[in-house]
């Protein structure tokens, strides 16, 4: 059975009419197939024998496969008529009947060669939450023969779906539909009870890998798993798909998107969150295919700056990356409309659409906020200068997300900035003053965390902030010594300096979470990379890294090269 858009032929002289496809029947055929509509059938029974033996009769003669669409009442609803392979459904509403409650519809349709029920009979009672389906097999003499059917199968540990059974013939006891039905939405009622009382939203996490690096792409779904805690989301499945490449119109492949849809139903699962940023299209064209929203990194990145940003700075920021961000969605939201936009034939009017008036007031926005945040870095490079001729050198504390800076920043300057195991704790840049021996001062200064692939438009949202680092005298690279992917966390966040123009800046690698490690790991990193080995948490070897950097920074030379007297 093939889901769908389908023929649907009008209602004439008030009788109803059947679906699908009718072309070539004869007006005594059609006439048998609307008399369908007068059967009943017992509302416990999957479908009565002689409903059965109506429905093979006339798949026999026509050679085509014939459904029913029967209500909790044993009613017919629709009558469908398909090809010997498969038949389509009526639009009796694509979108979900509701997470504790199914149709009240069942679907019972013929098989021409009594095969067992299709992917697509199974898809379409998950996609449409039918009651059931049942598929009778048509005889050589036309007579119904076995009977398979299926129900869904709320969230289990076995990761099934449906149940699937086979009945010899249509002719022996049938289990009680009734009573399964309601066992079943009982059991929906109660996950869905319970999942109401945590109150957070439920997601799926998609990840696809192109390159082949399935390490890699498992890191970065870790991560993304972490990204989804840190917005306040519930992680009930993650999945990684390798392809050699991506489909430009789901990304992922169709067959995938379907079993998450399943997966998402069981499971009610409000969100999917795809690991790789989706074009406006990809993400559209999901959204219409599940009827779930849908979320891409970026878009989870910019929500937790959006709950993290304290300041009216930090707010202003991260509005200006969403606008930039949903912009291009906004444009490509209705192309026949952008079309018409040009003007001439189907373009004049009584003037701007919504849609057009939308994206002007985007622009708009987006043009005052870069003012305000111009305005801001102006009042930034008037604070640096004022601090330059007082000849005060400064340190910037820069990492991955969640190294340890601000908890690091905490210790050495005994500040109170908020430190959490989470991502993006803290954005707003933060400056202390540190006395280093001998009567030396600096400033020290906490910026908001990196992560691989930062969104671009943040980047250029903050730049305000960032341009603390141009003016910095050394950079302390923090880095979670005991995160398997240091390394990649490492490459990432010099990628960043290097795209900011800060390669050349001096910079002191500091491991910080040290005490996670064996004391030997801990020495060959050191030998390899450099750098000081501390703990910003339990405040150890905080001292060597001060007198490190006090080297660094007032070394013979130094303070020349620094501007610092």
């Amino acid at each position: 059975m093939g889901r769908g858009t389908f023929n649907l032929r009008a209602r004439r002289n008030g009788l109803k009419e059947i679906y699908g496809n009718t072309l070539g029947l004869k007006s005594s055929e059609q006439q048998r197939l609307r008399n369908t509509f007068r059967r009943r059938v017992d509302p416990r029974e999957i479908v009565s024998a002689e409903l059965a033996r109506h429905l093979t009769e006339l798949s026999h003669e026509l050679n085509r496969q014939v459904g029913v669409l029967i209500n909790r009442k044993g009613d017919i609803e629709h009558v469908v008529v398909g090809n010997a392979h498969k038949l389509e459904l009526p639009d009796i509403g694509r979108a979900r009947a509701g997470q504790i409650r199914l149709r009240g519809l069942r679907l019972v349709h013929t098989h021409l060669k009594s095969e067992p029920l299709t992917k697509d009979d199974l898809t379409d009672l998950a996609l449409l939450r039918l009651d059931c389906v049942a598929a009778v097999g048509v005889g050589n003499d036309g007579l119904p023969g076995v009977l398979h059917w299926a129900y869904l199968m709320p969230e289990n540990g076995s990761g099934e779906f449906w149940h699937v059974s086979t009945l010899p013939s249509v002719h022996g006891e049938q289990p009680d539909l009734l009573a399964t039905l309601d066992a079943l939405e009982e059991e929906l009622n109660r996950k869905a009870a319970a999942r109401t009382v945590s109150g957070r939203e439920r997601a799926i996490l998609v990840a696809v890998c192109l390159d082949g690096n399935r390490a890699r792409a498992e890191s970065s779904l870790a991560e993304l798993k972490e990204l989804a805690r840190t917005a306040g989301v519930e992680v009930v499945d993650s999945v990684l798909q390798m392809k050699r490449e991506a489909d430009p119109r789901y990304l992922i492949g169709r067959g995938k998107l379907e079993d998450l849809n399943l997966r998402s139903m069981q499971s009610m699962v409000d969100l999917l969150i795809f690991d790789k940023d989706l074009t406006p299209s990809q993400g559209r064209h999901i959204g219409d295919a599940t009827s779930l929203k849908i979320l891409d990194r970026t878009q989870l990145i910019l929500d937790i700056f959006a709950q993290r940003a304290q300041t009216a700075e930090g707010k202003l920021q991260v509005e200006l990356a969403q606008l930039k961000y949903r912009l291009p969605r906004l444009v490509q939201g209705d192309d026949s409309l952008s079309r018409l936009m040009g003007g001439g034939v189907g373009g004049r009017g009584p003037g701007e659409t919504k849609l057009e008036i939308d994206r002007r007031r985007v622009r708009e926005r987006i043009t005052n906020l870069e003012r305000r945040i111009d305005v801001i870095s102006r009042e930034r490079s008037v604070r640096r200068a004022q601090r330059n001729r007082r000849e005060v050198p400064v340190i910037s504390i820069v990492g991955y997300t969640n190294a340890g800076k601000s908890t690091l920043l905490n210790a050495i300057t005994n500040a109170e900035v908020l430190a959490e195991d989470k991502l993006f704790a803290t954005l707003d840049p933060t400056s202390r003053r540190l006395r280093f021996p001998q009567e030396r001062e600096v400033i020290i200064t906490d910026t908001v965390g990196f992560i691989r692939d930062l969104p671009k438009d943040l980047v250029a949202a903050f730049r305000a902030t960032l341009e603390e680092l141009y003016d910095a005298s050394l950079l302390l690279h923090v880095v979670d010594a005991g995160d398997p992917a240091r390394d990649d966390q490492v490459e990432a966040v010099e990628k960043i300096l290097e795209s900011l123009g800060l390669a050349e800046k001096p910079r002191l690698m500091v491991w910080n979470k040290a005490d996670q490690l064996p004391a030997d790991e801990v020495e060959a990193l050191l030998r390899s990379r450099g750098g000081v080995a501390i703990s910003a948490a339990k405040r150890e070897g905080l001292a060597t890294l001060l007198a490190k950097a006090d080297t660094t920074l007032f070394a013979e030379g130094a303070s020349e090269s620094m501007g610092v007297m």
